[in-house]
């Protein structure tokens, strides 16, 4: 029996953005919760990442780019990445540890919280020890 193909008509849409890459330099609240966040942002953004991506860029013909597109979506989609190597019960179970050390509020609590994430790492990382 024969093969039929059919005529197949993409359209592609090409999406081009400018971005400035910029330094980052802001006062926080001390309970602001990105406060961590915030501060890993202004310490690297003090970094030119252009020095490594041109040189990767050389080194491996691929564009500036497809290079820097790759490196955002690559990191942006590190978190959904990582709750699917996890799963979504078990990073369930360590935000409610979480959640109920915070809400507690002392640092006995948040210690004893330590110790039960300390534990549920440990279990996941058993199968991966030799």
């Amino acid at each position: 029996m024969g093969l039929c193909l059919t005529e197949m008509i993409l359209e592609v849409k090409v999406i081009s953005r400018q971005i400035a890459l910029e330094e980052y330099d802001d006062i926080w609240e001390a309970n602001d919760q990105h406060a961590n966040f915030k501060a890993e942002v202004a310490t690297y953004s003090k970094v030119d990442p252009m020095i490594t991506i041109d040189r990767m860029s050389r080194a491996t013909n691929i564009s500036v780019g497809a290079l820097t597109r790759y490196i955002l979506a690559k990191w942006a989609a590190s978190g959904s990445e990582g709750l699917l190597e996890i799963g979504p019960r078990v990073v369930d179970q360590m935000n409610n540890v979480i959640e109920k050390a915070e809400t507690i509020g002392d640092d006995p609590t948040r210690l004893s919280a330590y110790y039960v994430l300390s534990d549920i790492i440990s279990w996941l990382n058993y199968p991966l020890r030799k």
